[in-house]
């Protein structure tokens, strides 16, 4: 059977986190916004607006890094659950238009539209979205992921455009070689080094060369070079799984500071789990090295979970076995294996467990009243 062909759009809520702060408070207009953690110890932004962003600042970056760099800026604590009340409208919006929907985070999504569709699709969600939600938001239209992904970028803030094949020649390859996926400050040096600085220089590049520098991965970077992306567009109607993680901004040597951002981040997706209603079966952690490597190791339980608890030790066991030799610039916590609710135990809780859910309750509460940072647990002042 002849696969069916489409349009690829990727639609990118600009600056989210920071486009929400502004649409519930309009006095910031105008202002610099960081949106992330405390500049007293180690917060790091998680978004920033673009007026920000013209002084340098960027995410990920420390918090207190981003305050040198912009003096000026407001500093404000994440809302998760008010991002995510947007991003369920957001997607509202999207369903309109096509089931066939491929969620990368909360707020960004790759969408598949009859082939010749793109077009006319991505101006319409743009329009529905800034009109009826009152966000901006950046589409990018082509034939691939890869492709419509850089024209996502290309057309940032809050615009539409596209790459078509016929256009890889003008419009591709000019670009800066760090505009292709998989190459990271350390590969753009080496590639400097090697005289290779754009797109087409990639493009022209013997792949005996690229050996050196992708090992493995050449054969598919030399074809993002040449905007060919086999990546199978891969449709999810429903979450398959939720996840937390943490790049550091600095490689982590104490293994103390790890396992108290295990237990935020646990504490983070039991609280999405349970805001939706679920629990899981399996915990994955995982961890990337300070050369780059990253591993996911995966742990599947007897009964489904959803205590921030639960999800901690899970997730602490498999650090203490595979966390290898520090330092560490990463780690993550996910949940999947989803079932609705939770197995009824027959057994009477104990004590400390019922304390446990009156607690979990009570967090919950006021995670949703006033938002992810308003409540946390006294390991994480540990190595503040």
């Amino acid at each position: 059977m002849k696969k069916k062909k489409n349009d690829i759009l990727l639609c990118d809520l600009d600056a989210f986190f920071a486009s929400v702060e502004l649409l519930d408070n309009p006095a910031l207009e105008g202002i610099p916004v960081l949106v992330g953690g405390s500049p007293e110890g180690r917060g790091v932004v998680s978004t920033c607006s673009y007026e920000a962003r013209k002084y340098g600042v960027r995410s990920a970056m420390p918090m207190k890094k981003a305050l040198a760099l912009c003096p000026g800026a407001v500093v404000l604590r994440g809302r998760m659950s008010r991002y995510k009340e947007m991003s369920d409208q957001v997607r509202l919006i999207f369903q309109r238009f096509t089931p066939d929907i491929e969620f990368v985070s909360i707020d960004e999504a790759y969408l598949a539209v009859k082939e010749g569709r793109g077009p006319v699709t991505g101006r319409a969600i743009h329009t529905a979205v800034r009109e009826e939600l009152g966000l901006p938001i950046s589409v990018g239209i082509s034939v691939n992921k890869l492709l419509a992904k850089i024209a996502c970028e290309l057309a940032k803030p809050n615009n539409v455009g596209a790459i078509w094949p016929v256009d890889i020649q003008d419009r591709l390859w000019p670009l800066p070689i760090r505009m292709l996926p998989g190459i990271g400050p350390v590969t753009e040096e080496k590639l400097h080094r090697l005289g290779i600085k754009t797109i087409r220089d990639l493009a022209s590049c013997p792949k005996k060369t690229l050996v050196r520098v992708f090992g493995n991965n050449t054969e598919t970077i030399h074809c993002y070079a040449h905007g060919i992306d086999n990546r199978e567009f891969e449709a999810e109607h429903e979450a398959k799984s939720i996840s937390e993680e943490t790049t550091f901004p600095e490689d982590i040597h104490d293994r103390e500071a790890i396992q108290a951002v295990l237990l935020e981040l646990s504490s983070g997706v039991g609280y999405r789990l349970r805001s939706s209603g679920t629990s899981a079966r399996t915990i994955t952690l995982k961890l990337r090295f300070k050369d780059f490597r990253t591993i996911t190791r995966s742990i599947s339980l007897p009964e489904t979970i959803c205590r921030d608890s639960d999800i901690y030790r899970a997730a602490r066991s498999l650090f203490e076995k595979h966390c290898s030799k520090p330092p560490w610039r990463l780690v993550g916590v996910q949940a999947s294996g989803f079932e609705q609710g939770s197995q009824i135990s027959l057994l009477k809780p104990s004590p400390e467990e019922e304390k446990e859910g009156k607690l979990t309750l009570t967090r919950d509460t006021l995670r949703k009243k006033y938002g992810s940072e308003v409540v946390f647990q006294g390991r994480r002042l540990k190595k503040k």
